[in-house]
């Protein structure tokens, strides 16, 4: 990776390595480091391995101190909804992390770059570098600006479905359901299109790399459409 690229990545993540192979080592997937015969601790498994723990730290300390009123089976579901895959990627993405990611040619060609799973598995990665590099503060730091930012606006997004779905059972407004309106791209790199309806009438509309996504963000505009009115 050239260095103006890591400059790049530096600037938007507000933090600056003192090792930036701890970095690379973070946006490094087993297909590229197997394709240029890294040895295998080049790419970012054992990294993700630490992040994700201090992650689970992090975000269970700024719980514990902002619900004082929740319970502990409550607080586990809440961690859980604001640390899983798609809100970790989601996060990831208001960076653009997704664009600096070294994958092997296979990975590429089959849309790993767009891959939920990939994307937060390097999330959790770089967590794991800043810690390493900078310590647990720095990595705090990194996880309140990007993860724990917004929450109340991200927790809407994560549980849109449920949310619209218990509202629209609390209001007897019909039946919510979701339809499928467009697909196409090839098998790696679909695109789908779905709107949802409140019965007869189409609430919102959105677009993601599954059926589900598209749902998501979907449920997501009826909300915000819900909050606007």
């Amino acid at each position: 990776m050239e260095k103006e690229a890591i400059g790049r990545l530096e600037e938007k993540i507000a933090y600056r390595f003192q090792d930036d192979r701890l970095l690379r080592q973070a946006l490094t997937h087993s297909s590229y480091a197997n394709e240029l015969k890294i040895n295998k601790y080049g790419d970012y498994e054992r990294l993700e391995f630490l992040g994700d723990a201090v992650l689970e730290f992090v975000s269970s300390d700024f719980l514990y101190r902002q619900r004082e009123e929740t319970a502990e089976g409550d607080l586990t579901k809440l961690r859980a909804s604001m640390v899983c895959e798609p809100a970790l990627a989601y996060c990831a993405r208001e960076f653009a992390l997704e664009q600096y990611i070294l994958l092997g040619k296979g990975e590429e060609a089959t849309g790993g770059r767009k891959r939920d799973s990939i994307v937060s598995d390097v999330m959790e990665a770089l967590i794991g570098a800043i810690y390493l590099d900078g310590g647990i503060e720095e990595a705090s730091a990194f996880i309140h600006r990007f993860i724990l930012s917004d929450l109340e606006n991200k927790q809407l997004f994560y549980d849109a479905k449920t949310i619209l779905q218990e509202l629209v059972q609390q209001g007897n407004e019909g039946a919510l359901h979701y339809e499928l309106v467009r697909e196409e791209g090839p098998a790696h790199d679909k695109i789908f299109e779905v709107e949802a309806y409140v019965g007869e009438q189409k609430v919102g509309q959105g677009v993601g790399h599954s059926k589900k996504a598209a749902q998501q963000q979907a449920a997501y505009q009826a909300l915000l459409a819900r909050r606007e009115g």
